[in-house]
């Protein structure tokens, strides 16, 4: 069994604020745990390449997404029985201007956003935050039950906290949080037009996701493919980092730590880790 692992920045080549090498390595290191080889790329370029020879994706990108001709190809493998469990900044992709007079740029919404059932608008400064499981969904299947086997109820992490906007009905969200902030904040950040980040009881925001995709053929006792996505996981070195300032849950003056890797060293994190690795792999 092969998996097609995506690790890398925009443009290309560049980390984009975050550590690609220690993230690429981790990532590595529990697909090897898993028993699993592993082809390795920067970015979608060669997707159409690469899947029909692998069973498994797996991606942390921030800037890079799947378009055109790599979207269909990825739409097509996924609907054969292929997984993606997809990372942290795999939810953003293009930035567009707010306006001719602004430089403040939003994140434009794009067709990989629907295949990801997550689309990732802004992300307050580094902060701590704790991490829920849903209660419907602990259990509610064999594909959720794997990705939230033996995960504390409730962790706090020290990350970036993203605000997504949860898109399709067939979308279940995993993990939550509350966010009580202002998730637009002053200086920071995408600019946010509009919060649907919001769930429905007014408070929480989702944090990891999944998607089943039906098979397109007729056999229904084939395992479907799908969608596994993580909002956690941010990492930076000296020579990554671009936050200007954190919370002062993390650091009391506000000044960024030189190296940063919050939810990596989170039990509760690599436990994630290892379930959704699992879960793409399609052992239970």
């Amino acid at each position: 069994m092969t998996v097609h692992l995506v690790v890398g920045g925009y443009p290309a080549g560049q980390p984009a604020g975050h550590d690609m090498n220690t993230v690429r390595l981790r990532l590595l290191q529990k697909l090897a745990e898993a028993g699993t080889a592993a082809t390795v790329a920067n970015d979608f370029a060669d997707l159409e390449r690469w899947l029909p020879l692998s069973s498994a994706l797996v991606t942390y990108t921030a800037g890079p997404y799947p378009d055109g001709s790599q979207l269909e190809a990825l739409d097509r493998w996924l609907s054969e029985g292929g997984r993606w469990f997809a990372l942290h900044g795999s939810a953003g992709g293009r930035a567009g201007t707010v306006s001719p007079t602004s430089r403040r740029r939003r994140m434009v919404r794009t067709g990989h956003h629907d295949t990801l059932g997550v689309f990732f608008l802004n992300h307050p400064p580094i902060r701590r935050f704790r991490v829920d499981t849903i209660a419907a969904a602990a259990g509610a299947n064999r594909h959720t039950e794997r990705l939230l086997r033996e995960v504390p109820d409730g962790f706090e992490v020290d990350d970036e906290l993203y605000v997504l906007e949860v898109i399709g009905a067939d979308t279940t969200v995993l993990l939550c949080t509350d966010l009580p902030d202002d998730v637009n904040p002053e200086g920071f950040g995408f600019a946010v037009p509009e919060d649907r980040s919001l769930m429905a009881d007014g408070r929480s925001r989702a944090l990891a996701t999944l998607r089943i995709v039906p098979r397109a053929d007729a056999d229904s006792t084939a395992e479907p493919g799908g969608v596994a996505y993580l909002a956690l996981g941010h990492c930076h070195s000296p020579d990554t980092n671009s936050q200007p300032f954190v919370d002062g849950s993390v650091v009391a003056d506000g000044t960024t730590p030189l190296s940063f890797s919050g939810p990596w060293d989170s039990v509760g994190f690599n436990r994630l880790l290892a379930n959704a690795v699992a879960w793409v792999l399609g052992r239970y």
